[in-house]
């Protein structure tokens, strides 16, 4: 399932801009596993300082007020958003995998089901720099407007081109589901989005109860809490 979905306004991705030009920045390996080390080449936010910590609360109160992503996602734990930059000559990030758990700064336990990238830059403002999902269709280039996100396997092998022109800015993080198998949740999305359209046209029918007690029914026999 890859999914893409609005998630800030424009007055809160002029702000998050506004922070990290103004922000240090670090060398982005430093989040890095081993093997994704060898290919990332480009600038991170460090995430104890002050601008980090006012742009991580920023996402997660959009990502908490985003139906879309709550149905998609079923979200157990979220990660602390991370933030990097390419451009210049720190401007790529090869073919890779994320490492399948993450450790938040207080020592939390994170299962990478999904990975989410909340593009903070206009698709003019650079050259290059789409984000690339693998899978066995194929490489899937991925540039979307400021604001707007992408939620993907955790397990997919991805990659971010070569930014040839301007600056790419993108806030990521790693979501622990409800429920851990890709397939079940894409299950659940369909008929969660069906139900949503049967109640806009019909309301609140007998049969959009009883869809609605399948939906559960399900939640409960696949969810971990």
């Amino acid at each position: 399932m890859k999914l893409t979905f609005p998630l800030l306004d424009a007055s809160e991705v002029r702000d998050a801009r506004a922070l990290l030009h103004a922000a240090p920045w670090a060398d982005g390996r430093t989040s890095a596993g081993v093997q994704a080390a060898q290919v990332k080449n480009n600038r991170q936010l460090p995430s104890d300082c002050e601008a980090a910590r006012i742009l991580q609360a920023l996402v997660l109160q959009a990502l908490h007020r985003s139906p879309r992503f709550l149905s998609a996602a079923l979200p157990r734990k979220v990660f602390p958003p991370h933030f990097n930059s390419y451009t210049g000559t720190a401007n790529s990030f090869g073919i890779h995998v994320d490492n399948a758990v993450r450790y938040t700064p207080a020592g939390v336990q994170v299962r990478t089901d999904l990975s989410c990238t909340v593009f903070l830059s206009e698709p003019d403002d650079y050259q290059g720099g789409e984000l690339v999902v693998h899978d066995e269709q194929g490489g899937q280039r991925v540039k979307l407007p400021a604001g707007h996100a992408l939620l993907y396997p955790g397990a997919s092998v991805h990659e971010v081109l070569p930014v040839t022109r301007g600056e790419r800015l993108a806030a990521f993080f790693w979501v622990e589901s409800l429920v851990r198998g890709n397939d079940e949740r894409s299950l659940l999305l369909a008929l969660d989005t069906a139900l949503v359209s049967l109640r806009g046209r019909d309301g609140e029918s007998a049969e959009a109860v009883a869809l609605t007690g399948v939906y559960h029914n399900l939640l409960r026999l696949w969810a971990t809490t």
